[in-house]
């Protein structure tokens, strides 16, 4: 049986060495090669054509999220599984539209890395623990009106004490965009202004300070 073939796309070389060493103990496993952001990613995917890319979300140049959605775009037959720290709702829902297999975080166990590889590889989606748990959260008030990726994404930002012109910059939209979503946003959560916004996003569990 061939082994499955791994790319593993992460910004830092002791991650990626430390990886590249665990996934090496087992015989299904072949690591093909390594990117340290989507842009290396993306041009690794068309020479190796891996079976599963193993994509960390905030790199720098092009983000795990904007290469996903290249790679599923240009080809189906890789399949993505998120290795990143980050648990936040809005890297969740932002990676899974983006179209990646399974989303699973850097503490996991070794034995269940090797599990997710092997899932994602056939096709199956899998989630780390936490990760599914937030989904279900999510789930389970059907008559609320959820957040978007989107205006998640942007929340996050105002928590982090950006402005409308900084968020707007590093989103590359216009601040009229901002604007809306913030009023999008105030809206759903019943409140009338940045400061509200965030404490009930936080006290909800759909963002967190990190």
């Amino acid at each position: 049986m061939c082994p499955i073939r791994l790319l593993i796309v992460d910004d830092h070389p002791v991650v990626r060495a430390g990886l590249v060493g665990m996934l090496a103990s087992q015989p299904d496993f072949e690591v093909v090669g390594e990117a340290a952001d989507g842009e290396e990613a993306l041009r690794k995917c068309m020479e190796l054509r891996p079976d599963v890319v193993l994509m960390d979300l905030r790199m720098p140049r092009m983000d795990g999220v904007t290469a996903i959605e290249h790679i599923r775009r240009q080809w189906p037959e890789i399949h993505v599984l998120v290795l990143t720290t980050y648990d936040t709702d809005a890297d969740i829902l932002r990676a899974i539209e983006a179209g990646a297999t399974g989303y699973l975080l850097k503490d996991a166990p070794r034995e269940e890395l090797y599990r997710a590889v092997r899932a994602a590889a056939r096709g199956e989606a899998v989630l780390a623990p936490p990760v599914a748990a937030k989904l279900m959260e999510q789930m389970r008030y059907p008559g609320e009106e959820r957040l978007s990726a989107r205006e998640l994404e942007i929340l996050t930002l105002v928590a982090q004490g950006k402005s409308n012109k900084e968020i707007a910059k590093h989103l590359h939209i216009s601040q009229a965009t901002v604007k809306s979503h913030l009023l999008n946003i105030y809206d759903k959560l019943g409140v009338s202004d940045r400061t509200a916004a965030v404490t009930e996003a936080l006290k909800r569990g759909y963002i967190r300070l990190e």
